[in-house]
């Protein structure tokens, strides 16, 4: 009788984990997987479902039919209509990366720069700093990209009439044309050089640093490192003796012909998307700026150092732990708005294989599974890279 009076006081083994926070925090993720779980698989059924009546099936071998349509812009790889829609998707991903990987860097530049004037003392600069950063902040990035490639459009002259630069590089409202290099016999070494000097620069950056922290010896970082860039190749290319002739472009027809060219969607998207992503940089670059102490100013001032120097060496290197975080989320929405470009006929991987490859093999589900992987894929390799170079640039406790 005793025994059965303290089992009936004793709750539920259920309930009694519930009760405790651990067990039923548990608890709550599987009932959350569950849900999710099922809820992606009726998700597949009702695809799967409609496919078949559709008369269609799921697979990816519409990747290795002839994709039948031609790439204007390919500066990486060539391609023509009998390749296949794989290789047109690889096209349109190095057109995505080249905007992606050129946005970021005018970006960065001039927001760095747009951020130091809005707090300069010139009340001129500061004041139309933000007149520019206001106006394009509260405009659609889209109508801006439509903007900037009407004036590459119609503010240009026809190829007939090219702006000539040493009758060299033509600058058109087609693309601006340039001679191409054409490399002969013995360039292999020049190419192996050029690789060998960024692994020597990059040993050279990391013993430098070493060496100025025992020593506190300060050796020209940059010049150095642009003697070696540039030396080792070039002295390379006199010793191999190595063949390299240009191709300059010339007029044929109603277009150039020969040489390379720079496509005006191609600017037009890149310079659209920089300036209007600089615009929130250069308020990250400000508030991170107001961030430092001000006190911090002062005692370099105080040491002798000049405005600028302050900036340089005491503001901007602390200034970094604040602006790195958000920085990363405006690298992410640039690649991201990158894919606008086929408003304006820029093939890029929406274009490619999210537009036209998609119309004509009917896969929708599948190109578009392999458009958002590939942004996704984009968008993790940003973020791993910019938490990386936050936590170099973190505080180090001692």
């Amino acid at each position: 009788m005793e025994s059965s009076s303290v089992t009936a006081n004793q709750p539920f083994i259920l309930l009694r984990l519930w009760r405790t926070k651990e067990y039923r925090s548990v608890f709550i993720q599987i009932i959350t997987m569950l849900i999710l779980f099922s809820l992606l698989a009726m998700i597949g059924n009702n695809v799967a479902t409609n496919l078949e009546i559709a008369g269609k099936d799921f697979s990816f071998r519409f990747l290795s039919y002839p994709a039948g349509y031609d790439i204007t812009f390919q500066p990486f790889i060539d391609f023509s209509p009998t390749d296949t829609h794989l290789r047109a998707a690889v096209v349109g991903i190095l057109n995505t990366l080249l905007v992606a990987v050129s946005g970021v860097i005018i970006a960065s530049i001039m927001g760095f720069t747009m951020g130091v004037l809005r707090l300069s003392n010139n009340w001129l600069i500061s004041k139309l700093v933000y007149v520019f950063l206001e106006f394009t902040r509260n405009v659609p990035v889209l109508l801006h990209i439509f903007f900037v490639y009407s004036i590459f459009l119609y503010a240009l002259p026809v190829p007939k009439k090219a702006i000539s630069i040493s009758e060299t590089v033509f600058i058109t409202n087609r693309g601006i044309f340039m001679p191409a290099p054409v490399f002969g016999d013995g360039f292999g070494y020049v190419w192996i050089a050029l690789l060998v000097a960024v692994v020597a620069v990059i040993f050279f950056v990391i013993w430098e640093r070493k060496n100025q922290d025992e020593t506190g010896e300060n050796y020209p970082l940059f010049t150095i490192s642009v003697a070696i860039l540039i030396g080792l190749p070039l002295l390379t290319y006199f010793i191999s003796s190595a063949a390299l002739s240009w191709e300059i472009p010339a007029i044929k027809g109603f277009n150039f012909k020969g040489g390379t060219s720079i496509k005006p969607e191609y600017l037009a998207l890149t310079f659209a998307l920089s300036y209007y992503t600089s615009c929130f940089i250069a308020e990250i670059v400000r508030a991170g700026i107001l961030a430092v102490s001000q006190g911090q100013s002062e005692a370099a001032h105080a040491l002798g150092l000049s405005h600028g120097k302050t900036l340089q060496l005491v503001v901007i290197p602390q200034a970094l732990r604040v602006i790195i975080p958000p920085l990363a989320s405006q690298y992410l929405n640039l690649t991201k708005n990158s894919s606008l470009a086929i408003a304006i006929g820029y093939m890029d991987v929406v274009a490619t294989i999210g537009g036209i490859s998609l119309m004509q093999t009917g896969k929708e589900m599948e190109t578009m599974i392999f458009v958002l992987l590939t942004y996704l894929v984009f968008s993790l390799i940003i973020s791993a890279f910019m938490n990386w170079f936050n936590s170099r640039m973190a505080l180090v406790e001692r």
